[in-house]
């Protein structure tokens, strides 16, 4: 009770000290006068304290004057204010402002309350009663008990610092005289002397009472901060506001910054949508204004209070002490962190809410502690920025044109800001460098990378990807920006969210610092490799942008080249890389010095991923700034395919099938590359995995750098034996010829190292899968393929088989490049991608200890196996047919007749030419040669064992197909359809033989029976007729020059009987014509000019002459010798 009483007498002392009051300044004095309508002050006096001693008395008695038992107000305060309030005038007076807007009161009631308030606000003891009621409490704050007396700051610092004040008197005090201060402009002490210039030139109103009701006065102030607004958004300015006033403006701002019945503009512009979206939220420390802007794009708000509201929030985004609530939870971090003391800067930089959440996110960024509550009055804030672009005056300037042309009627919910993004990516036009460095800016501000739900155009339109794809991480973690990222372009990610993701990133991407998850693993590495300052300092020689390109320039150095990154900086590096390969605007630097060269050959490529393969594609085209940065970006993407994220989600399968072990090392070293290469033709292959894997073969052949595992192990030998040469296909060309020829020369050293021979030849067998990837070849043969082979896939060498198929059919060049080709293969087996694959078992079960250059022959000598595999005995079949074709494609035949081929078809070579088939004519020679048994032992064995092949199958002999090929087709064409080819052709034309039209093709079959009776064992047929009789009679004679044969038949004198069962199967040498006797000498004559050995018979006959003669000669002067006397009669 006692307590209650000293309350009464302290509130009664201070009514009587504020009643007497005298006006605080002649500013206040100058604008009242008797012409405004309004009783002067002695006049109110009067009638406040000096009506008739009787009434004064009374008054006195029953405990002072009150507005209430005022005539001119009495009728207001029946309708309007309840009875409970009559008591207490200042009750009395917030009942009456406070009313609704279309309520009106009577002219002298308002003019009553209006020098009510002004004696209360204007008399110099007003301080006095401030000092004297929060004694305590200005001693405590440092910053009221500094101010200066006398001008009404005491007051105006007590109002700032209410939220601090103990007191229960004070604080009632001072929250009361905060109501009655802020209900006009006009009373706020010090605010007309600064602003009166700005008011008249402005028109923001008039100074003088009456002119405007109570509730338009607060629009005064409302004006003068929307020019204050405008003057930021705007260039050329109509009117700069004098600074004196600028910071009353802001002042006024922060005192009305707790209580939101302060901001008498925005209270009567929102009172009912206060009602209707914050009916439960307590007033004080700016709750309701918090409550508000978190509802301000609700479809119910009305359009003032969303406008009152924006102008508010503009001016927390010029000085963050606007805001209440940021300013009290964040006050100790400020100080903490230091981030008012920078006096390099402006004072109004520093004020700003941008530099603020700046220098604070800097601090958390740096591992520092920031309260709970100033973190979530940031996020608050962030997300604020991010909603509405208004905000930032800098995008108001200077996106002006960008917005009217592009992004007009999309001003809620951040999507203008989405909108510009969007614009700044290319998208939908061309921005401006200040439009692009102001929308730079603001993402750097509110740094939505730490949390996705602070933009809230990503958070709505990612919200359903969210929860499917990223549900097991925590929401607000940085990682579901990653996690969103990885996703996408896959089936769970949605088109919105596909563009607001990537249009954020744009942004994200060229500022290192706002992927947190980056900034936290690489800070360390970044300032001591790239000397990078704090997060929120810039430095001009390491520019944001390039910090990224300096981080990963040291995440793919080896120990010998110096400086790497730590372990946990590389994977975030790796995983970036990862994401900026989805798409090339995502690469700042790419982006930069690539931008005319997309426009000139990468216009139409508009698919996912399609604008690097372009840029690869047209490597040889680019300008040289692009061509590197393209060419490191495709050897980072030969050491890690990894970055390539499209290609691995593509191979995913393939890689679980077979590559699973690679794709699991954190260092991956062109392995998963190599893996994918090889397992190219699995079935686990789909076609976007084929075509990525083949894109990049095709890409690695640009450059010798661009496959990881060769540079590695050849750049040594490159710079040695090929230097500058820079294309793949021409350095393994360099390479392998260096040695083929140390191979052929027998050198004691290879000059080409192993590491390197042995990754040789794992590009030589890569080259040889795909025509394309050896691109002398593919140009020479573009025509040929489009009108030869138009349906043949590339893959599995199909496209060279066509072509190969097709020789006769092709161009003369590309003629030439196949023929080498098969010249190369025939001399390394395992260069013939068809071969390999298609005999890839049969290798296995046959010549699994093979050598690599005798493959080939292995498999003919098995060629007639019963476990032989038909496909890969039909591909066996083609090789042959090529070898005969010409005996440079025979390597082993080449060889064992180096001697006989110049000394026995001389005449053919001349005529030969280098890049074309002889059409077996040199094998044919060598065939006549070894009738004639005239080669060397080496040579013959190898004639021989072509012509028991050729016995078999006709195809296998070119002359005889190139001269009978009408005769087989006339004749024989059954047994040339026969799938299996057991020499049915060889033996319809020999029995034929009088029914052949064609010299030419009679002439070859004469040659063939000619073989034959040369050597039994060249036929194949015979030889297996006869295969009893020689075994019984002539197993003791070696096999050649047609021993066997004549062996059985006439030194051995086989009687005709015990052969002639065999004539019927025989059909190809007609035994009896070798058994029988010579009819007479014309017969004989005719058999030995028929004989292979003719030369040799006719020799020995000329020689048996010769021999004759002489001995006649010399015989006969011994026998008859005549004596000289004899002579000489």
């Amino acid at each position: 009770m006692a307590a209650c009483g000293r309350v009464e007498l302290l509130a009664l002392l201070l009514l009587l000290l504020l009643l007497s009051a005298a006006l605080c300044s002649r500013s206040v004095q100058a604008f009242k006068s008797p012409a405004n309508g309004a009783p002067p002050l002695q006049n109110l006096q009067l009638r406040v304290a000096g009506l008739s001693n009787a009434q004064a008395s009374q008054s006195r008695r029953s405990g002072g004057w009150k507005l209430a038992e005022e005539a001119a107000c009495r009728e207001d305060l029946t309708r309007l204010c309840p009875k409970h309030t009559w008591n207490n005038n200042l009750a009395v007076l917030e009942c009456l402002q406070d009313r609704k807007e279309e309520t009106e009161i009577a002219t002298d009631c308002n003019h009553l309350l209006w020098n009510y308030k002004l004696n209360l606000t204007t008399d110099s003891k007003f301080e006095s009663v401030a000092v004297e009621v929060c004694k305590s409490t200005i001693t405590e704050i440092k910053e009221c008990a500094e101010e200066e007396r006398g001008k009404g700051y005491l007051v105006s610092c007590l109002v700032d610092h209410r939220g601090n004040i103990t007191e229960y008197q004070c604080h009632q005090y001072i929250t009361k005289m905060t109501s009655i201060i802020f209900s006009d402009y006009r009373l706020i002490c010090g605010f007309m002397d600064k602003c009166v210039e700005d008011i008249n030139t402005l028109r923001c109103g008039s100074i003088n009472t009456g002119e405007k009701d109570l509730h338009s006065q607060g629009e005064v102030i409302a004006c003068l901060e929307r020019a204050l607004v405008r003057e930021a958004e705007q260039q050329d300015h109509a009117h700069t506001i004098q600074e004196e006033c600028k910071k009353a403006i802001m002042r006024v701002a922060e005192l009305s910054a707790d209580d939101f019945h302060l901001d008498r503009y925005l209270y009567f512009s929102c009172r009912d949508d206060r009602e209707r979206f914050c009916e439960n939220t307590q007033v004080g420390e700016g709750r309701v204004y918090k409550c508000l802007f978190n509802h301000k794009f609700e479809e119910a708000m009305s359009e003032k209070c969303r406008d009152a509201l924006t102008t508010r929030q503009k001016l927390i985004a010029q000085d963050y002490k606007v805001s209440y609530s940021l300013t009290k939870a964040c006050k100790a971090d400020l100080r903490k962190y230091r981030c008012n003391l920078d006096t390099n800067m402006p004072r109004v930089r520093e004020a700003r809410l941008s530099y603020l959440l700046l220098c604070l996110e800097s601090a958390v960024h740096r591992g520092r502690t920031v309260s709970g509550d100033c973190q979530g009055e940031m996020l608050d804030y962030r997300r604020m920025l991010m909603e509405d672009y208004s905000l930032s005056p800098e995008i108001v300037l200077h996106c002006r044109g960008e917005i009217d042309a592009h992004c007009s009627g999309l001003h809620r919910k951040g999507r203008t800001l989405h909108c510009l993004m969007r614009v700044s990516r290319g998208d939908k036009g061309t921005m401006d460098t200040l439009c692009q460095n102001a929308l730079q800016a603001l993402v750097q501000s509110a740094d939505p990378g730490a949390d996705y739900r602070i933009d809230r155009a990503l958070n709505e339109a990612c919200e359903s990807v969210i929860q499917t794809a990223c549900k097991h991480i925590r929401n607000g973690d940085p990682m579901i920006l990653s996690c969103l990222m990885e996703h996408l372009y896959t089936e769970k990610m949605v088109e919105d969210c596909e563009h607001r993701l990537l249009e954020l990133q744009y942004f994200i991407s060229r500022d290192w610092k706002l992927d947190p998850l980056l900034y936290r693993k690489c800070q360390s590495d970044a300032a001591r490799l790239c000397h990078t300052h704090s997060w929120n300092e810039t430095n001009e020689l390491m520019p944001h942008g390039a910090v990224f390109s300096c981080l990963y320039r040291h995440a793919y150095r080896t120990e010998e080249q110096g400086r790497r990154l730590s372990r946990d900086c590389k994977v975030e590096v790796q995983r970036i890389l990862h994401q900026r390969a989805l798409d090339v605007k995502l690469d700042p630097e790419l982006q930069k010095r690539c931008m005319t060269d997309l426009g000139k050959w990468c216009s139409e490529k508009t698919e996912t991923g399609q604008e690097l393969e372009c840029l690869q594609d047209h490597l040889e085209d680019l300008v040289t700034d692009c061509r590197d940065v393209v060419g490191n970006l495709t050897e980072l993407e030969s050491e890690d395919i990894q970055i390539e994220a499209l290609l691995i989600r593509a191979c995913e399968a393939l890689i679980q099938s077979h590559c699973h072990e690679f794709a699991d090392n954190q260092i991956d070293s062109g392995d998963l590359m190599e893996c994918l290469v090889q397992n190219k033709h699995q079935k686990e292959m789909n076609d976007k995995c084929s075509v990525g894997v083949t894109h990049f073969q095709l890409v690695q052949m640009k450059d010798f750098r661009f496959s990881y595992k060769f540079k590695m192990a050849c750049k040594d030998d490159v710079l040695k034996l090929c230097p500058n040469i820079k294309k793949k296909v021409d350095v393994v060309i360099c390479l392998s010829t260096t040695v083929r020829n140390d191979t052929l020369q027998d050198v004691k050293e290879q000059r080409v190292s192993l590491k390197c021979r042995k990754q040789l030849r794992v590009e030589e067998l890569e080259m040889s899968e795909d025509i394309r990837l050896e691109p002398e070849l593919y140009d020479s043969c573009k025509h040929d393929i489009k009108r030869l082979c138009p349906a043949v896939d590339f893959g599995n060498a199909q496209m060279i088989e066509c072509l190969k198929e097709n020789k006769k059919q092709l161009s003369q060049l590309c003629h030439q490049k196949i023929f080498r080709l098969q010249e190369i293969e025939m001399m390394d087996p395992e260069l013939d991608y068809q071969l390999m694959r298609v005999c890839k078992q049969m290798i296995k079960r046959f010549c699994s200890e093979a050598d690599a250059k005798n493959m080939l022959n292995c498999l003919k000598q098995n060629k007639n196996n019963e476990m032989m595999d038909p496909k890969c005995k039909q591909m066996i079949t083609k090789r042959q047919i090529t070898q005969n074709t010409d005996y440079r494609l025979n390597p082993v035949l080449r060889k064992a007749c180096k001697a006989d081929i110049p000394k026995f078809c001389q005449d053919i070579l001349r005529k030969a030419s280098d890049d074309s088939e002889l059409e077996g004519q040199v094998i044919s020679c060598l065939k006549l040669k070894y009738a004639d048994q005239r080669l060397s032992s080496d040579c013959e064995d190898q004639i021989r064992v072509i012509l028991q092949e050729s016995a078999l199958d006709y195809r296998l002999d070119p002359q005889l197909q190139l001269h009978c090929s009408e005769e087989i087709t006339r004749l024989c064409a059954e047994e040339a359809a026969a799938q299996e080819q057991t020499g049915q052709v060889e033996e319809c034309l020999k029995g034929n033989l009088l029914k052949l039209k064609h010299e030419a093709c009679k002439k070859e079959v004469l040659n063939m029976l000619k073989e034959s009776k040369a050597d039994i064992f060249v036929d194949p047929v015979l030889h297996t007729a006869c295969a009893l009789d020689l075994k019984h009679h002539c197993a003791a004679i070696p096999p050649g020059r047609g021993r066997p044969l004549f062996y059985s038949l006439y030194t051995l004198a086989i009687p005709l009987e015990h052969i002639n069962d065999h004539v019927s199967v025989c059909p190809s040498f007609s035994i009896c014509q070798v058994t029988r006797t010579a009819d007479g000498f014309v017969d004989l004559a005719a058999r030995v000019l028929q004989s292979p050995s003719k030369n040799y018979i006719l020799l020995m006959i000329a020689l048996a002459v010769c021999m004759l003669f002489l001995i006649g000669l010399l015989c006969g002067r011994i026998t008859k010798r005549v004596t000289r006397e004899l002579k000489d009669r």
